[in-house]
């Protein structure tokens, strides 16, 4: 076998890349400028992978957001916690934490800048001095006001029925569950 390179998860011996054998003769699968190693209908092709439309949709979605939560002074991740923290005023971190998925490494920036635009204050648990809870300010409860029209906003970007819409939420939530049971 020729120099081989590795690839992925696989092996690839460079004098094939942009070939596919059929039967015994070679076709190479090179344009001028393009060549490609991926044999056509293979499950390898990004037009196939579902990450991939997950996470472009999950990039649009933010980028959607964006102009609305500007208007709130909040990026996409503080308006998360926030959406949590008007429901849940008091939470502690560790709570906080497993609702949006995210580790204390995370969330615990995120809660210091939210802190210092006078939305949240963190304090010790009256319980246990080595909790910590999370209360809204009088600025962060009025700042629900300004978000309720955001669902809505996003709602009219989707363009798409709301049915369709709480369907594909429901088949994320299972499809989460499953790649993070233990």
């Amino acid at each position: 076998m020729s120099k081989s390179e590795e690839v992925g998860d696989s092996l690839v011996d460079e004098s094939s890349v942009g070939k596919s054998s059929v039967g015994n003769s070679s076709v190479n699968n090179c344009s001028t400028n393009h060549c490609s190693i991926v044999e056509p209908g293979s499950n390898l092709a990004i037009e196939k992978q579902l990450c991939f439309s997950l996470y472009s949709t999950a990039n649009a979605i933010v980028r959607a957001y964006r102009p609305m939560l500007k208007a709130l002074d909040l990026t996409y991740p503080q308006y998360l916690v926030m959406i949590v923290l008007w429901s849940n005023n008091g939470i502690n971190v560790k709570d906080l934490g497993q609702i949006l998925h995210l580790d204390s490494g995370t969330l615990t920036p995120l809660l210091k800048r939210l802190e210092s635009k006078q939305v949240l204050m963190r304090k010790r648990g009256e319980d246990d001095e080595r909790v910590r809870e999370i209360f809204l300010t009088a600025q962060g409860i009025n700042l629900k006001k300004q978000a309720e029209a955001v669902p809505e906003q996003m709602l009219c970007k989707a363009k798409l029925p709301l049915q369709e819409l709480l369907e594909l939420k429901k088949g994320c939530d299972r499809l989460f569950e499953n790649l993070t049971e233990e």
